[in-house]
C-alpha cells in the first residue's frame, strides 16, 4: 500500500499525517512496535521541514508539503523481510537536513538523530527546486493483509482532505530508483 497526501504547511499537518500512517500500517497488518517508530520518523522528518523548509513550490498547491508512505511496495520488493518507506518533500531551505551533534543542554538538534537511529537507511535528495527527505524501516507485513496500490489526496478548503492530487503527485524517492 502507498499512500501520497498533500498537507498544509502548518503545525496541525504532523497529527493529520500521523494519524494516516497509524491507521494504514495498522490495517496492513504491521507490528505495533514499528507503527510507533514509523510515527516518530514521519513526525522528526515532517516537522523539520516546517521548522526550516519552504512550501513546495508551483505547480504544487500553495502552501503545501507532500508526504508519502509505502510498505510492501517497490521498497519491500528489494528485501526478503519487508520494509516501509516514509519521505516528506518541501520546497528547501538554505542548507539541505543534516545530522546535528547538540550540546546536552540544546533545546533542538536532535531530530535527525532520532531518525538516524531508528531507520534502517534515510537520506536527502533535491529535484527541480524540491527536497525530499526519506527514510526507510523494516516491516515486516503478514502476506495478502496489505492491498497494493496508491491513495493521493490533497488538502481541502477547511484544512481536511479532499481533491484529487493529479499528476501534480511523483513517484516516492525510492520507487523511482528501483524503477530506474
Amino acid at each position: 500500500m502507498s499512500r501520497v497526501v498533500l498537507l498544509r504547511h502548518a503545525a496541525s499537518s504532523v497529527t493529520s499525517a500521523r494519524r494516516g500512517l497509524c491507521s494504514d500500517l495498522r490495517a496492513c497488518g504491521v507490528a505495533a512496535d514499528t507503527v510507533d517508530d514509523a510515527a516518530i520518523v514521519l513526525s522528526e522528518l515532517l516537522s523539520n521541514a516546517l521548522r526550516h523548509a519552504a512550501p513546495l513550490p508551483e505547480p504544487f498547491p500553495s502552501e503545501c508539503v507532500r508526504v508519502s508512505w509505502d510498505v510492501g511496495g517497490a521498497a519491500a520488493a528489494e528485501a526478503r523481510d519487508g520494509w516501509l518507506e516514509v519521505a516528506v518533500c518541501d520546497g528547501g531551505a538554505q542548507t539541505l537536513p543534516r545530522l546535528a551533534r547538540p550540546s546536552v543542554s540544546a533545546l533542538g538538534g536532535r531530530g535527525l538523530g532520532i531518525v538516524e537511529n531508528i531507520a534502517a537507511k534515510w537520506g536527502t535528495e533535491v529535484d527541480d527546486r524540491v527536497t525530499t527527505v526519506w527514510a526507510v524501516l523494516e516491516a515486516a507485513v503478514p502476506p495478502g493483509r496489505c492491498v497494493p496500490g496508491t491513495r493521493e489526496r490533497t488538502p481541502g478548503s477547511s484544512g481536511a482532505y479532499g481533491g484529487d492530487g493529479g499528476a501534480r503527485v511523483a513517484a516516492a524517492p525510492r520507487q523511482q530508483a528501483a524503477s530506474a
